[in-house]
């Protein structure tokens, strides 16, 4: 027998993701939280205006830092990796931006790992050495390559798992311990992982960071980012970085639709995750496969740190062929429902090569470079919510003629 049913019991992941924050008594009863297509706000009093103003009474003021839409968004956000706030963006890269611009100033010291996003990589690149912040790059995969770097200058230590495009994983818990020893913020940007599958808090980073433009919505249809932690540091994110640093507000449409995108995210995470596992033990055993990157095959070098901070190895994978970079031309040519493109954690699979777009970057700006640890044969795969079977007819078929 099961027994009573347990009271005052925590819901679980699913239910918060699609219950959490909203308080429908509020909205009329409505079951979905409703679009406030607002700018601004009124108020009844200027002693009201000067209160909301002041923080002491917790109410929007203006469009720019809070939307009642995106409000719901950041509850939610902030509950399901265990935190005390959120501030969500406009895109991925309004996030990266705001934090880096907010926490960072003239003098201080930023520790990378050495392979990161494109753009991330060229925010520490390009853009953040010219306001005077020196930018560090290490080799995460064994986090002992941080202690010769961290100094009393070291602000924060910046790193993604899994990591962006390769698929590598990195150790939270060592990592963050490392930055917390030189009073660094550690923050990770867990994009390709999502809250459902993992919650780096929870293994002692200070921040975490997502694009929500990919599986938290994953429905390819918005741009989007959040930043999660403490609630002191994420109203400073708010109060400066998103009111006048960036100004990369979201649109309360935007919020809107990620709501309803969270609703499925424990579901289709686990979908992502079976069907990849699957792929990626087929191009494992694939002749025409040189190399495999993806968190939970146990062949891979980040195995066992998957494994303690991952529920499952998530839908990315990269992976290399024996035929290199024109073999992976072909092989990219010949798929027929994998689609070639950009971005990832959509239900559509996608596929992209780094190195082939770099050629193409490359007529534009002749310093363009992979970032460290990228190989110019690499592909990425997103895997989508296409049947297993479909997908893995499609990759086959495409190394045939690789």
């Amino acid at each position: 027998m099961n027994g009573p049913p347990r009271r005052n019991r925590v819901p679980g992941f699913a239910t918060r993701a699609i219950h959490h924050g909203f308080d429908r008594t509020g909205a009329q009863g409505a079951l979905i939280p409703p679009i406030y297509m607002t700018s601004t706000y009124a108020f009844e009093t200027s002693a009201e205006s000067e209160a909301v103003a002041a923080g002491e009474l917790l109410r929007p003021l203006y469009g720019r830092e809070e939307n009642p839409t995106q409000s719901v968004l950041e509850t939610r956000l902030a509950n399901l990796e265990g935190a005390e706030a959120c501030v969500v963006f406009a895109s991925g890269m309004g996030a990266v931006g705001s934090l880096m611009l907010s926490l960072l100033s003239q003098g201080d010291e930023v520790v990378v790992h050495r392979t990161v996003y494109s753009n991330t990589l060229a925010l520490t690149e390009d853009a953040l050495p010219r306001f005077g912040i020196k930018v560090v790059p290490v080799d995460m995969s064994d986090p002992a390559n941080l202690d010769p770097v961290l100094s009393r200058r070291t602000r924060m230590v910046y790193f993604e798992t899994p990591v962006n495009p390769t698929a590598e994983v990195l150790d939270i818990a060592a990592i963050a311990a490392r930055a917390r020893a030189v009073g660094a913020l550690a923050v990770v940007d867990s994009t390709y992982a999502s809250p459902a599958l993992q919650r780096p808090l929870e293994h002692g980073a200070h921040l975490v960071l997502h694009a929500l433009t990919k599986y938290i919505n994953g429905h390819g249809d918005l741009l989007g980012g959040a930043v999660i932690g403490d609630l002191a540091t994420i109203e400073r994110l708010r109060r400066h970085g998103l009111r006048y640093i960036t100004g990369a507000t979201m649109s309360p449409m935007s919020a809107f639709l990620v709501l309803r995108g969270m609703k499925t995210l424990a579901l289709r995470m686990e979908r992502h995750g079976r069907t990849a596992q699957r792929i990626a033990e087929m191009l494992a055993g694939h002749e025409a496969v040189a190399r495999v990157r993806y968190p939970h095959l146990p062949s891979d070098p980040g195995y066992a740190a998957a494994r303690r901070q991952m529920a499952n190895g998530s839908g990315m994978l990269s992976f290399s062929l024996v035929s290199g970079s024109d073999g992976a031309d072909r092989f990219m040519d010949r798929l027929r429902l994998v689609l070639r493109a950009v971005s990832l954690g959509d239900a559509e699979s996608l596929i992209m090569r780094p190195g082939a777009l770099l050629r193409g970057a490359l007529r534009a700006d002749p310093a363009a470079h992979l970032a460290g640890g990228v190989d110019e044969p690499m592909m990425r795969l997103s895997v989508g919510l296409e049947d297993a079977d479909d997908l893995l007819d499609d990759l086959s078929q495409a190394l045939d003629a690789a």
